[in-house]
């Protein structure tokens, strides 16, 4: 053979077992002790964005604004690793939705007109024209590979059963259907039989986008009423099964499991520990924080007596070498964008406290993390057309910062600074 010949194929060999490095992470990820770690046992570090793509019309937003390698490309420039794609169980089991049905049937549903969401639908056809044959599955594979692409890893959330905003004590998605102390307000759309079947759908579906790094079981569980009193016995049985399913069919992704009381509250675990044996190093635990949560609930709160409370009821997880210890992602955080003193760098001045607080925790334990969120705009929410969303880092255009200032804001955040080693 040609020793040139000899010598291209030994390149082309070597950049085949390369390409998980070229793409972004040497894939799977695992967890060990509260790390996250590559295949090469190297750590990796999550600085995330949320994209939410749990609303009526079961695509993700903004693809009337942009096209999603011109999305992908800006998440990527601007140092974040992964994206936290948020979905519903009936977008789950309903995956082959054509989008333009999707968006008609998103009329009703969001509670607008016909003619409107049509209107949204031509527009994101004209940003992205294969949208014009596609499922709504067929969009999120096009998210995902795209991301991957650029090296941009993905974490499926599961935000809610039925699709549309989420989360209060009375939208019927926070708490299982079968569990204890069934009401209606919080448990009529959370089907424990149809989230079961939706997770191991999505998760048989993403062994095909390698890009797909990890999925969360269920965003901001929250029990009402005499739900959870039972010991929060449900919780252990219902996210044991969950996240054994998914590991038995998908054995290469992370098995995220957030707490209690929306995601804040993993004390429980502290002296009963979940038994996370049946997705054996892929554990991962979430938890959420933002200036109206228990942890921050009034200006006079102290970062000092906030910190500790952050600890107390999540960041405990991180103490190595205990029954519990594993790592940690603050998978939702974040501030409105605008309307605050050039002092403040734009941020409002009633949140900068929170966030300079909830910064310093996040530096000082070198944890995981996702802001609340890349949408500047929603296709519909609360009956508005266009809903702008003013946590959102991109504009109502979704192409720019919408505070340019934010991202120094997290600082040292951005930085591994603490490894296993």
């Amino acid at each position: 053979m040609d020793l040139l010949l000899i010598r291209f194929l030994a390149f082309l060999a070597s950049f085949v077992l390369l390409l998980p490095l070229v793409l972004g992470q040497a894939l799977p990820l695992h967890s060990s002790s509260r790390w996250i770690l590559d295949s090469t046992n190297q750590r990796v570090k999550l600085r995330c964005v949320n994209w939410a793509g749990h609303m009526e019309t079961h695509v993700p937003e903004g693809l009337h604004k942009q096209a999603i390698e011109f999305l992908a490309n800006w998440i990527k420039q601007q140092g974040f690793n992964c994206v936290r794609l948020t979905y519903s169980i009936d977008h789950a089991l309903n995956p082959s939705l054509k989008v333009s049905d999707s968006f008609t049937a998103a009329a009703a549903a969001a509670g607008v007109s016909v003619a409107a969401m049509t209107q949204l639908y031509q527009q994101a056809v004209q940003k992205n024209p294969f949208l014009q044959t596609a499922t709504t599955r067929d969009v999120f594979g096009a998210v995902v590979d795209t991301l991957w692409r650029h090296g941009v890893m993905t974490l499926l959330d599961n935000h809610v059963s039925k699709a549309g905003w989420c989360c209060n004590l009375t939208d019927g998605n926070g708490w299982w259907d079968t569990a204890f102390g069934y009401n209606s307000w919080n448990s009529r759309f959370f089907h424990t039989t149809d989230w079961l079947a939706g997770l191991q759908a999505m998760a048989a579906w993403a062994a095909n986008h390698p890009g797909v790094v990890g999925m969360s079981l269920r965003n901001e569980m929250r029990e009402f009423l005499l739900q959870g009193s039972n010991g929060r016995k449900d919780w252990y049985d219902l996210v044991g099964q969950a996240g054994r399913r998914v590991h038995q069919t998908n054995p290469n992704v992370l098995v995220i499991v957030g707490g209690t009381q929306s995601a804040t509250d993993l004390t429980h675990v502290y002296r009963n520990m979940l038994d996370t044996s049946g997705w054996p190093g892929k554990h991962v635990w979430e938890f959420h924080a933002y200036s109206f949560t228990v942890t921050f609930p009034n200006p006079a709160h102290s970062c000092a007596v906030s910190q500790r409370e952050y600890g107390a009821f999540a960041g405990f997880v991180l103490q190595q070498g205990k029954a519990f210890t594993g790592p940690l992602i603050l998978s939702e955080f974040g501030v409105g964008m605008t309307g605050g003193s050039p002092a403040n760098h734009g941020i409002p001045d009633d949140q900068v406290a929170y966030l300079n607080c909830i910064v310093a925790y996040m530096t000082g334990n070198d944890a995981e993390w996702a802001v609340w969120a890349l949408q500047g705009s929603y296709y519909v929410r609360g009956g508005t057309v266009d809903f702008d969303e003013g946590y959102g880092m991109l504009n109502r255009d979704w192409s720019a910062w919408r505070n340019p200032q934010f991202p120094r804001l997290l600082g040292a955040m951005w930085q591994i600074n603490q490894g296993p080693y």
